[in-house]
């Protein structure tokens, strides 16, 4: 029983001497759990030349940076820290001129990004033709740009944006979770004088 006792006192006394030897490794953090809603949507319709249906759990502001600029509005995921920034111009023989700016505005992007996809958008139905650019890239400041008009009279553009740093590894499944409201919203777009 003696050598028992002395040989788990020696194995006891031999495990801690090499423990101690060990420098410490901190574990690497972790990101937050993100609890998702689900998807349910109202349909925005007021004085704006432009109807959707938007997220429920999301609300909508004018966009304080464009007060001359009636239309043009923000839908903010609060929850998130998200806003999806919209711009809406009447065409009067500009739409080349606009199409090339929400270009030029997704290409500010290349620095950061790894890959960005074009979708295309064509309606034929409702009038409502574009592209959705689908930014990849862990530092991209805005992961999901869009433009869509009717050809000849409305032009609207949206840009999402988090007020976080740039990570979209880490915000990928709320990146994805918004890309479908995003989707949402341009599958129920709607022209005011195309109702």
């Amino acid at each position: 029983m003696k050598n028992i006792t002395t040989y788990i006192v020696s194995f006891s006394f031999l495990l801690i001497i090499v423990s101690c030897g060990r420098n410490p490794v901190p574990k690497p953090s972790g990101y937050m759990r993100i609890d998702l809603p689900e998807h349910q949507y109202t349909r925005l319709d007021s004085i704006y030349p432009y109807s959707f249906e938007y997220p429920v759990y999301a609300t909508i502001s004018s966009d304080e940076h464009a007060k001359d600029q009636p239309y043009w509005i923000n839908i903010d995921f609060n929850r998130f820290k998200g806003r999806l920034h919209l711009s809406y111009k009447e065409i009067d023989n500009n739409l080349i001129t606009y199409t090339e700016d929400a270009h030029s505005l997704v290409m500010k992007h290349i620095p950061k990004a790894s890959a960005i996809n074009e979708i295309r958008i064509d309606n034929p139905v409702n009038k409502v033709h574009g592209l959705i650019y689908d930014i990849r890239g862990s530092g991209a400041a805005s992961p999901y740009q869009f433009f869509v008009t009717d050809s000849t009279r409305n032009f609207l553009r949206g840009a999402l944006y988090f007020s976080v740093l740039p990570n979209n590894d880490s915000l990928q499944p709320v990146i994805d979770f918004v890309k479908k409201d995003i989707d949402h919203l341009l599958e129920t777009l709607r022209w005011k004088e195309h109702d």
